[in-house]
């Protein structure tokens, strides 16, 4: 499985100083990304907002890209479409694959506010975007002809909410993923806020047959931001599913507070990460996992985040790394066997085949992944302990095989040893105070 990584963080030009040159200013990093192994990168929503500083997630006009001066200025917070495009190429030259944030439900900035003749109420839903694509009024909004309905769930800021059966609004959304796919060059599309509309039009967005600039057919990575616990999840991927015959995927939101919490919770119990109670767990090629994003804010991991990235990167699913984290918190540390680095190249090389728990107690975690022909499989040890390196006697599937820690970090960094399983795959594996160690066979 390849590894994502979420190129942003909330107010991230701002707060860094590239106010319009977001763009530009991922690219100077590419190289370095392609270098670690990042494959993928979600970029932040392209289109003009409300306003010119916004982060990306009220679109006013979904075709001006950073080019048209209105909302207070040309381009958006992160640039023009000439930049973004020179981005994709520069991705596209270090092999990594690009995935746009589409935000296709809410929207805001409207020029003028006007009465739905269908409930008498005003609303700000008159658009006159000066791309002079999707103009829209009352009629492209929840109440209109088409469906008067709200989705549970739906409301969002106050803000109007796009009617997707409306043919003004559908054909518009298919030109919105058609200009993503084909003229920009993305590879996936990440929808945000899923739960606020029908799961039937991520299916038809997904199953759309895009048709790249050399004339091949290509069919989008999806991935889409459904908030909630992992039977709902499971409820939207069934929804999609029935509508589209390409695979859907959801991020992790269930795991990734189980990971703050095994990052943040005194004693916390690492039997938890056992029930089955995530979307890795139930769906492994569903699932993009986490340990934070742009939307955590006041929900941030505070403590030990690495023992989060050491548990995605080592299990099943799509891992994403938070661009916040590997540069601003500095956990990338290349070089090292202790940073994100390190971890994504253990999660190439050995991070493959099925997963198995081999010990589970409320301090201590081993998991084993069996390997494939491309991926050697690694043992993977979580040790809650703060105050102790710890480690128990597993039965692992290699017999009288040495192995090698490859990646470890912790309260204590000191190098572990090799371990050699005996005739039957035994062996103890243990991992540093409040830490990790992966361990891969040696040889490869």
């Amino acid at each position: 499985m390849a590894v994502m990584m979420q190129a942003f963080y909330w107010d991230g030009p701002i707060k860094e100083n590239k106010r319009g040159e977001w763009w530009n200013y991922v690219a100077e990093k590419v190289p370095q990304l392609g270098s670690a192994g990042i494959n993928s990168i979600w970029l932040p929503p392209f289109s003009k907002c409300s306003v010119v500083t916004s982060n990306g997630y009220d679109p006013y006009d979904y075709f001006d890209l950073g080019d048209f001066d209105q909302k207070g200025g040309a381009k958006t917070l992160y640039g023009n479409r000439a930049e973004l495009e020179k981005l994709i190429r520069v991705m596209r030259e270090h092999n990594i694959g690009a995935i746009a944030d589409m935000v296709i439900n809410h929207n805001s900035g409207a020029d003028e506010e006007e009465t739905n003749p269908l409930d008498g109420k005003k609303r700000w839903t008159k658009f006159s975007p000066r791309s002079g694509k999707f103009p829209r009024d009352w009629n492209c909004f929840h109440p209109c002809r088409y469906e008067r309905a709200m989705i549970e769930g739906e409301k969002f800021a106050g803000f109007p909410h796009l009617c997707h059966r409306s043919p003004r609004v559908y054909e518009a959304m298919f030109e919105y993923a058609r200009l993503a796919i084909e003229e920009l060059d993305f590879d996936g599309l990440r929808f945000d806020f899923v739960k606020g509309y029908g799961a039937w039009m991520i299916g038809l967005l997904a199953k759309y047959q895009y048709q790249k600039r050399d004339a091949r057919e290509f069919t989008p990575f999806v991935v889409g931001e459904y908030w909630s616990g992992p039977e709902d999840i499971a409820g939207w991927l069934d929804g999609v599913r029935a509508v589209t015959d390409g695979q859907i995927a959801a991020f992790d939101f269930p795991l990734r507070y189980k990971l703050k919490d095994v990052c943040d919770t005194p004693n916390y119990d690492l039997r938890n990460l056992t029930d089955g109670e995530s979307v890795s767990a139930a769906r492994p090629f569903n699932a993009v996992t986490f340990t934070e994003n742009h939307d955590m804010g006041g929900n941030e991991v505070v403590n030990d985040k690495m023992l989060g990235y050491s548990f995605i990167l080592t299990g099943d699913g799509y891992p994403c790394v938070f661009w916040w984290d590997y540069f601003n918190c500095e956990l990338a540390r290349p070089g090292t066997p202790n940073g994100i680095d390190a971890l994504i190249a253990a999660h190439h090389r050995h991070a493959g085949g099925e997963s198995s728990v081999l010990h589970a107690d409320p301090d201590l975690y081993i998991m084993q992944r069996g390997g494939t022909e491309a991926q050697t499989g690694l043992v993977y040890v979580l040790n809650n302990l703060g105050n102790q390196w710890s480690g128990t006697s597993v039965k692992t599937k290699w017999a009288n095989k040495k192995f090698t820690p490859v990646a470890w970090d912790g309260h204590d960094t000191a190098h572990p040893d090799e371990r050699t399983t005996d005739g039957e795959g035994n062996a103890e594996f243990p991992a540093p105070p409040r830490g990790y160690c992966v361990y891969a066979p040696a040889g490869y």
